[in-house]
Order: structure tokens, then C-alpha cells, then sequence
């Protein structure tokens, strides 16, 4: 992941010169755009566009096992398609990603024309086509995939292949699309711009660690201007997010001292890790921040189900204990 540099002009601030700033501190920051980006309202599956390197190692390992080639592949889910008006030329087989909540058409109309398929499925629900469960093959999977429009989905699939198996897994295919998957996260979070800030800028995110660790820190109305970007970031259409305070030197040299007080107070506030599961639960229970942040019903869930797993484990009697205590008596 690469680390840009921005700098400001030189400007006055209520009679104080502030000069160009050419160091930078190592503050990183995810634009607004990224941010804002996490809170827009998800598609459903019906509008979950495939990315093209997913598709296409779906597309080989189909190939490859029922030896198809890859020429009579077709894909009639697009938008604005209609799948029932689409042409199927003889020898062609569909392999795509359909509307989740008309999978059960779309296989009945597959099926009574004998058109070959592969089709994308919810794993959960893969099995629950009542007219269609014994024509098929439901290959299930442990895929999560994110799609084009940022859903993610566990995945698994139907098949007019092979129609004497009516379910197997395939482990091949899910570490196939898994591996993909996470190789397409990875060049994603490597393509995340993040800033390297200079000392006279200050946002609220960074005067919140010096709160949190008990520094004060103060800017007079005098000692600052309101900005809401950096030359480097305008040229990119990017701003500060939440906006920020071109600082004097003065001001600009009390918070490169608040932050390292705050660097030092979060230091010294490293306490033991957990000991075990059970103590590692109990303080992500008392964490109120990260229960909100995580949302009350999927915070309480996860805690409960962390407690059941800690329960099974004390139950267990290791070889260690036999050893130790059985056998000396």
C-alpha cells in the first residue's frame, strides 16, 4: 500500500504566516469518498454483478470437469436481460450468476428445455428447491464472495450435470474461489489511498486520541484557518474527511507534544493480554465502544457463542491431565 505526501500552500492566518510544510508524520487517513462509500444502501443478490476474475475461475473449473468448451459458454443474466426471450444455440451451456429470488424459475426453465446449466446459488438455501431438488446437482461450498456492488454472499451451486448426484461439496472449488477472493481484497486494500498529514494539520480524529488518553490540547482562533483539503488532495478530488485546522507553528509544535504525550500514555496503558478465552470475552463484554460499534445483536451473539465455545473447551480433558493426575494416583 502505497503512502502519499501532501503538502499546503503558504497563506496568512489572522496576521501569523504559516510557510509550506514539507514534513509529514506518519497520521493515515481513508478519504471521504471511501468512507461514506460503507454506509450506501447494499443491492440485493439480484443485482450482485460477479467480478470478472471470480467468474472466470468458476468458469474454467466447470470446463474442465464435465469437458466443456469454453466457446458454448453463455451468460444470459445481465441487466436489463430476459433470460426466457434469450437465444440458447445447440451445444451451448449456461454458466452465470442469476436473480437469487427466481432461482427456482430459472432452473424449471432450464430443466424442461434441456438446456445445461451451472448456476451461482445461496448456500444456505441450495437444497430448497421443492419441484426441482432430485433433477439436480448441488454442489455446496464454503465461497464468500463479494460482489461488483460490495454485497457478500456465501455461495454454492446447481448443476443439470451429473444429475444421478443430487448434492456433494467440493473443496476444490471453494478454495479456488476463496484464494481468488481474497487476492482480489488484497489488490483492493492495496489500492486505498492513505495520507501521510504535515504536523500543522490537526483533525478531530487525532485531538480524539489525545482526549482518550488524557492530554489537553488548545487552539486559539488566531493560531488557524479551516481547511477542508490539501493541494496534493485536490488534484485527486479528495479531501480531508471531516475537514481540519491549518495550525501556526506555535500550535503546530503543542500538538506534535500532545501527541506524543498521548503516543506515551497509550504505551504505558498496555496491560496483560487475556490469559484465556473466557478473560478475553469478559473484556470484550465490558467494552461498550466496541459492543456499539459492532451493533447490539451481533455483539450479544457473538459473545454468547464465545462462552459456549469456552464452556466445551474447560470440559475437555487433555492428555497433559491424564498424565499429571491419572496416572498418580
Amino acid at each position: 500500500m502505497g503512502t502519499r505526501t501532501v503538502g499546503t500552500t503558504s497563506r496568512k492566518t489572522g496576521g501569523i504566516f504559516v510557510p509550506i510544510f514539507k514534513e509529514v508524520r506518519n497520521i493515515k487517513s481513508k478519504t471521504y469518498e471511501e468512507f461514506v462509500e460503507k454506509f450506501k444502501p447494499k443491492k440485493t443478490t439480484d443485482d450482485c454483478y460477479t467480478p470478472s476474475e471470480i467468474y472466470e475461475v468458476i468458469k474454467d473449473w466447470v470446463c474442465k470437469r464435465y469437458n466443456i468448451d469454453p466457446e458454448n459458454v453463455i451468460r444470459p443474466f445481465w441487466p436489463g436481460g430476459d433470460y426466457e426471450k434469450d437465444e440458447y444455440p445447440p451445444g451451448c451451456v449456461v454458466v452465470d450468476n442469476p436473480p437469487f429470488s427466481i432461482l427456482k424459475n430459472i432452473c424449471e426453465f432450464y430443466l424442461e428445455r434441456g438446456i445445461p446449466f451451472f448456476l451461482f446459488a445461496p448456500s444456505l438455501t441450495a437444497l430448497s428447491g421443492k419441484t426441482t431438488w432430485d433433477r439436480m446437482n448441488h454442489i455446496v461450498c464454503d465461497c464468500t464472495i463479494e460482489y461488483e456492488n460490495g454485497a457478500t454472499v456465501k455461495t454454492s451451486f446447481i448443476t443439470s450435470f451429473e444429475p444421478e448426484t443430487v448434492a456433494e461439496t467440493s473443496p476444490e472449488l471453494t478454495k479456488l474461489v476463496n484464494d481468488t477472493t481474497e487476492k482480489l481484497r488484497q489488490e483492493k486494500t492495496r489500492k486505498l489511498s492513505k495520507y501521510d498529514y504535515p504536523d500543522h494539520i490537526v483533525t478531530a480524529a487525532m485531538m480524539q486520541k489525545m482526549a482518550r488518553y488524557g492530554v489537553h490540547f488548545r487552539v486559539r482562533r488566531e493560531e488557524c484557518q479551516h481547511v477542508r483539503s490539501l493541494d496534493a488532495q485536490r488534484a485527486m478530488k479528495k479531501t480531508i474527511y471531516g475537514a481540519g485546522l491549518l495550525l501556526s507553528d506555535q500550535a503546530a509544535a503543542r500538538k506534535q507534544n500532545a501527541e506524543k504525550q498521548a503516543a506515551e500514555k497509550a504505551a504505558e496503558s498496555i496491560e496483560e493480554l487475556p490469559l484465556n478465552l473466557f478473560d478475553a470475552v469478559k473484556e470484550l463484554e465490558a467494552d461498550q465502544y466496541i459492543c456499539d460499534t459492532l451493533g447490539k445483536h451481533a455483539s450479544s451473539k457473538y459473545i454468547e457463542a464465545k462462552y459456549a465455545e469456552w464452556d466445551e473447551y474447560r470440559r475437555q480433558i487433555t492428555n497433559w491431565e491424564i498424565d499429571q493426575y491419572l496416572y498418580k494416583i
